[in-house]
């Protein structure tokens, strides 16, 4: 069954065990599992947009991830790892395409190669399976237009469309039960007697229990419910070039550069998608504006809100010379080629044109740290996120129709 949309009239004025708040692919991944474990629970996701998956889950390169690059023992490595396999397992179960194209992380030059090293050993710790470091011929065999001194192979790396694993997601929910609104933004939380009241434009969600998937918007909405947190989202947008059509064939699959271990960004690399277009990118700068897409979106109360957050100046102290280098090539298209030039030596401006652009809610502690565990791949181990949240409060709080609040 596909999701239908509930966007219109006022919302039901029955009370819910559980309402989720963000209708991106961890909500409503979350819910699926809920009502899978506890079918006679009342479920309802509140989204504030007319469609779902509209920010992170449908605005990004469509990897899926096999957990290379996170540290061993953390919840990324381990909900990465084992929320890939239970991804591809629902995907066959509901055909929804997917590919295991395979990626290769590139060493271009000798003073890369020990961080190549710890990727590797990182990712057999992490038991990622079949990876290998292949040097120069191996990787023209797998890429022939890329260059360098050595590589990781990791061929189980995927590509997919995660907004529809998302809307796949949201039709399992309804056909167990579950309430779907969209168009429905949370403007207010009271506390009640018998739960939680959530107040949005068009009526109030009554809830003993609120989950908080909220994305770009997370940290807002836990201080909105009271909770006390030194976190801050703070927004980085990531723009992408794409390569022409008569180009696109010096891309086989998935192509990344060696990471700079100090930040959690991959830097700027080649993704072929699901849908056969090549991106290149994305690049990391402040947004000024949580949905800000464009260079041009401004949120003047956002971004005062980013300004006055003592973390962000420590942060910016911190990383001030990358952020420079960040914006230098988000607006020269030469500094973007230049980069890119380092996995495909031949590339040229006139294969790229303009593609699209995501923003990543970037938690940011008040010590100025880019906090790395748990904030990515959430698409990938949507998963594992989810089944984490149901067996926490199932087996650790007991029953969900005890009021009480769980964040995530």
């Amino acid at each position: 069954m596909a999701f239908v949309a509930n966007d219109s009239g006022s919302v039901e004025s029955r009370v819910y065990d559980v309402a989720i708040v963000g209708g991106g692919i961890i909500g409503l991944s979350t819910a699926m599992q809920l009502l899978q474990r506890l079918p006679d629970l009342n479920v309802a996701v509140i989204e504030k947009e007319t469609t779902l998956a509209r920010h992170q889950t449908g605005h990004n390169s469509g990897v899926i991830h096999s957990g290379i690059y996170y540290r061993p023992g953390s919840w990324k490595s381990r909900f990465c790892v084992g929320g890939k396999d239970r991804l591809i397992d629902f995907c066959n179960e509901n055909e929804i395409e997917y590919e295991e194209c395979g990626k290769v992380i590139v060493a271009t030059n000798e003073s890369e190669l020990g961080r190549l090293d710890d990727l590797f050993e990182r990712g057999v710790a992490n038991g990622v399976p079949d990876l290998e470091i292949i040097g120069p011929d191996r990787l023209a065999e797998i890429e022939p237009h890329t260059t360098g001194v050595r590589a990781l192979w990791a061929p189980h790396t995927g590509i997919i469309d995660y907004v529809q694993v998302a809307n796949a997601y949201a039709g399992k929910t309804q056909i167990a039960g579950g309430d779907i609104f969209t168009d429905a933004p949370v403007t207010a939380f009271r506390e009640s007697s018998g739960g939680s009241a959530l107040e949005t434009p068009r009526g109030s969600v009554q809830a003993r229990h609120v989950i908080n998937c909220g994305g770009l918007y997370a940290d807002r909405l836990s201080r909105m419910m009271g909770e006390t947190t030194d976190v801050r989202i703070i927004p980085f947008r990531g723009e992408y070039y794409k390569l022409v059509e008569d180009s696109q064939d010096l891309v086989k699959g998935l192509i990344y550069p060696v990471p700079d271990p100090r930040f959690p960004f991959l830097g700027v690399h080649y993704t072929r998608n699901i849908h056969g277009h090549v991106e290149a990118g994305p690049n990391a700068v402040l947004a000024w504006a949580r949905e800000g897409y464009r260079k041009s979106d401004v949120n003047v109360g956002e971004t005062m809100g980013a300004l006055g957050f003592p973390g962000f100046w420590k942060m910016t102290a911190r990383h001030w010379r990358t952020g420079v280098k960040e914006m230098h090539r988000s607006y020269r298209k030469s500094v973007f080629v230049n980069d890119l030039r380092k996995l495909i030596p031949e590339i040229q401006p006139d294969d790229l044109e303009t593609g699209g652009s995501g923003v990543r809610a970037q938690a940011v502690s008040s010590s100025g740290a880019l906090l790395d565990d748990f904030s990515h791949p959430q698409r990938t181990a949507c998963f594992a996120c989810a089944q984490r949240t149901v067996a926490w409060r199932h087996v650790v709080a007991g029953d969900w129709r005890v009021p009480g609040r769980l964040g995530h």
